[in-house]
């Protein structure tokens, strides 16, 4: 990619990269969580993390093993909330919150109908 380059030494480029408000650092991590939006997690094991600054701007480098967890439309808490007020069983709350796409009052109400 840059022809001359291959016999650069680390610590020239590293000053290099200083000179172009480039730096960056290996940050020692476990596990990486990304939460999205729908609430489901991609979770990053054994990772591989380099934080880069350029020009003012953080940036991060990730690799690892990925797997992806579903996110849930409710809490054990809102299930045990519909069942206390409708006088159901935990099958047919779960059944009327994934019907009222997570709403409480309208899981209740459509239980106590």
């Amino acid at each position: 990619m840059f022809p001359g380059l291959g016999g650069l030494n680390p610590k020239k480029m590293q000053a290099m990269m200083k000179q172009l408000g480039m730096s960056q650092e290996e940050i020692d991590a476990s596990r990486v969580v990304i939460e999205k939006p729908d609430d489901s997690k991609l979770i990053i094991e054994n990772p591989s993390v380099t934080k880069m600054n350029i020009q003012g701007k953080e940036m991060f480098q990730i690799s690892g093993d990925v797997r992806e967890e579903a996110g849930e439309k409710f809490s054990e808490e809102d299930v045990k909330t519909v069942m206390e007020k409708s006088g159901s069983d935990e099958a047919r709350a779960r059944s009327a919150l994934e019907d009222s796409n997570g709403d409480l009052a309208e899981a209740i109400l459509g239980l106590s109908s």
